[in-house]
């Protein structure tokens, strides 16, 4: 015989703390998460009292918070149906079914949970609540169907709802009840529910938030908590501050926000809310070196628009200096790449972290504005609404920590000195979901992926673009204040002249005066050496092509001749001496170009002669007649009768001119048509001017075009090419520059004018 019974679950009195525990982290998310409750109630204000603190907002035992708002609020059914039922469904409904509340919000919150903040702030809560009044409204829906839809109308209903907990006869756990154990289980805890028929608290009256006087709508709600659980610092309510400050674009002017946070301590506003606001727009309008406003990236048409420092910069996937980035050639690979993630819009201020105090500028922090600005990051927001959570110091949703982890730091801006916002909308950005519990975006799916890499090019143009051209204008000035206070050897002659008659002085300054000059030498010599090392690097990569070209063409047709023979296949003497003839040409190119290239190495370039220019110039068109003929560029040399003489070695020509064929052919292969080169060589005024027809040079770019390290093909260029060629021709008394008159100008693109004026011996 089997006995069965029906039996209920029926959880202790303790999953309130243990829920509270899981779901709210400390006091601070608690308060936070309450004010969220206010915003999905459509508040435009919250005003959040610490009444009865002690000054440093330490507790004492009459202490209590206070939190109001005048959102929609809560009847009777609303309290005894969905308040008292945790995890209640009415906002997971809301939210996956995409309704917005009346003023356009998408929901905080969806797992219902949110009333357990209240239980990690304090034991006695009173929840005075006055619902705001509906009528019904007859809409037709996209269907034509006629639908019956309650409105809010702009009074509060008759009644006030009181809603009273007091568990301070209970410890934390619920284990025990004034000092006595006892097995309490969650339907033993007593709640009161109050229904006031002539409303009190919540009336039409006037009230002051900040500086402002307000009337008070007749609706809304007031919670207040007492018999406090935890302590309270400036530093928890400047948090606090913080986190609300988040909820919303940190940008947002306050004229054109729809929700307000105040806090007070008694009948006075903090000081935190205005002082931190004041604080971070400061840094941000005032500190940073960009100013990245009004962007925005169009998904149809792939283009990147936004203002500068006051200047309009317009982008897209066709300009060299976004499909120059490796980022770029790796994940969209060419211009017609289609991307899923929608338009979006964006604005960041990029900072400098390392200005030292030797070198101070406009826009040095000081340390608490260097910590201001390392608790933002790049936030990312839907409609407003911050996405969780993205923009928290310790969360890299852009990969940046990760990318600087794997390639050199210098090829990011780094996370904390970026301070920005990301803007997506529900309508405008569909397949970018949100996880079920808020925390970040779905992982999964092309659309993600774009708009990360998408954003990761736009910062990556930005460091390696306009950045880099501060970091330059920045050396150059830090330069010129060291050169103003005075080389360190006309220092020490200056003390050797104030010290003559001090022989122990004087003979330190001899002693440091040698090793200086010793150590100097070193360091030149080693410069000189890194230098002309990169250079050969450089054009061996340009020349290693065309030679691994022939060998593996050689290899080729060896190896078929050597299957052939091997099967026993006839070949007949004529064919035979054609395919070896065909085998020794490849290789006796290879054995061209290794001369030519022998004459970059250290052991053939150090010999200064006479060298006629031509001769140079057809050695390395030799290396790039392939490439120009695939590429259908025309090339021309025209020369005056007069050669060009110039007293060098071959290595520095070689390398000069290698580097300006190189950057034509890239350049050039960016133009659909009149794809050129001409060369102008004057023997006569000791001159020669290259030149092609392809997009020039950016008037941005023109200061830079021979610093280290700055290139304008993205990542694809080092940036060390016109640096190195500028170097080797300044040894010889040389120039290189770009033309500045039109007579120097002979093709549309760019133009670079080299003199030889040193006379020949």
């Amino acid at each position: 015989m089997c006995l069965s019974k029906n039996l209920k679950i029926r959880p202790y009195a303790r999953l309130i703390t243990m829920l509270g525990d899981q779901l709210i982290k400390n006091e601070i998310i608690a308060l936070v998460e309450l004010i969220k409750n206010s915003y999905d109630a459509d508040a435009s204000w919250v005003k959040v009292s610490f009444i009865d603190f002690n000054e440093d907002f330490s507790v004492k035992p009459i202490s209590k918070i206070v939190i109001e708002d005048d959102g929609c609020g809560m009847d009777e059914k609303i309290l005894e149906k969905h308040w008292l039922n945790p995890a209640t469904p009415d906002k997971l409904k809301r939210k996956s079914e995409r309704t917005l509340t009346d003023k356009k919000r998408i929901m905080q919150g969806e797992k219902g949970i949110g009333r357990f903040a209240i239980f990690k702030l304090g034991k006695n809560i009173k929840i005075i609540s006055r619902r705001q009044k509906q009528i019904k409204e007859e809409v037709q829906l996209d269907n034509g169907v006629l639908s019956i839809k309650n409105k809010f109308i702009d009074e509060g209903e008759n009644v006030e709802n009181i809603l009273s907990y007091n568990f301070s006869n209970y410890d934390d756990n619920f284990l025990f009840e004034s000092g006595e154990e006892k097995e309490l289980f969650l339907d033993d805890l007593d709640v009161v529910l109050e229904v006031e028929q002539e409303p009190k608290v919540i009336m039409a009256e006037k009230i002051l938030l900040g500086t402002s006087e307000i009337v008070r709508k007749p609706y809304g709600t007031r919670i207040e908590i007492s018999d406090l659980k935890s302590n309270w610092s400036v530093a928890k309510i400047e948090k606090v501050q913080r986190e609300i400050g988040k909820m919303q674009p940190i940008f947002a002017k306050d004229d054109f926000s729809d929700f307000h946070v105040w806090i007070y301590q008694d009948e006075k506003v903090h000081i935190s809310q205005e002082r931190y606001k004041e604080k971070l727009t400061t840094c941000l309008e005032n500190k940073s070196v960009f100013k990245v406003k009004d962007g925005k990236f169009d998904s149809k048409t792939n283009e990147i628009k936004f203002e500068l420092n006051g200047k309009q910069i317009e982008l897209s996937f066709d300009d060299p200096d976004i499909n120059g980035l490796k980022l770029f050639q790796k994940y969209f690979k060419d211009s017609s790449y289609m991307t899923e993630c929608g338009d979006f819009n964006f604005e960041f201020y990029i900072f400098d972290l390392k200005i030292s105090s030797e070198n101070p500028s406009k826009y040095m922090l000081d340390k608490d504005e260097k910590d201001i600005i390392k608790e933002h990051r790049i936030y990312l927001y839907r409609d407003n609404i911050r996405v969780m959570p993205y923009g928290d110091p310790d969360d890299d949703w852009l990969r940046i920590d990760m990318a600087r982890g794997t390639v050199s730091a210098a090829e990011f801006l780094s996370n904390d000195q970026v301070v920005g916002c990301v803007y997506i909308t529900q309508d405008g950005n569909p397949k970018l979901k949100d996880k079920t519990n808020r925390e970040g975006l779905i992982e999964e799916g092309k659309a993600l992926e774009d708009f990360i890499n998408v954003l990761q090019l736009i910062l990556k143009y930005l460091r390696k673009k306009v950045y880099a051209q501060y970091l330059i204008d920045k050396k150059r000035k830090a330069d010129i204040d060291h050169a103003k206070k005075g080389r360190p050897l006309e220092i020490i002659e200056k003390a050797k002249k104030q010290y003559q008659n001090d022989e122990n002085t004087l003979k330190f300054l001899n002693k440091f005066e040698t090793s200086y000059r010793q150590e100097q030498k070193v360091l030149f010599d080693r410069i000189d050496k890194t230098e002309s090392l990169a250079a050969v690097g450089l054009s061996i990569e340009t020349a290693s092509h065309d030679i691994m070209l022939f060998i593996k063409k050689t290899l080729e047709n060896q190896d078929a001749l050597i299957k052939e023979l091997m099967l026993g296949s006839e070949i007949n003497q004529n064919e035979l001496i054609t395919r070896l003839t065909l085998i020794r040409g490849n290789l006796s190119m290879v054995e061209t170009q290794m001369k030519d290239i022998q004459l970059l190495f250290p052991s053939t370039k150090s010999k200064t002669k006479n060298i006629n220019v031509s001769d140079i110039i057809e050695k390395v068109y030799g290396l790039y007649k392939r490439p120009f003929a695939e590429n259908k560029i025309k090339y021309n040399v025209c020369s005056t009768d007069k050669p060009l003489i110039v007293k060098t070695t071959d290595a520095v020509l070689l390398q000069v001119l290698i580097n300006l064929f190189d950057n034509a052919l890239y350049w050039l292969k960016t133009v659909s048509k009149e794809r050129e080169i001409l060369i102008s060589i004057d023997g006569n005024q000791q001159k020669l001017i290259f030149s092609d027809s392809g997009p020039g040079i950016k008037e941005e770019d023109i200061p830079y075009v021979f610093e280290a390290f700055y290139s304008g093909k993205g990542e694809e260029g080092r940036g060390l090419g016109l640096y190195i060629a500028k170097q080797l021709l300044d040894k010889y008394d040389y120039t290189i520059d770009l033309a500045e008159f039109s007579k120097d100008k002979k093709l549309k693109g760019a133009n670079f004018v080299m003199e030889f004026i040193k006379e020949v011996q």
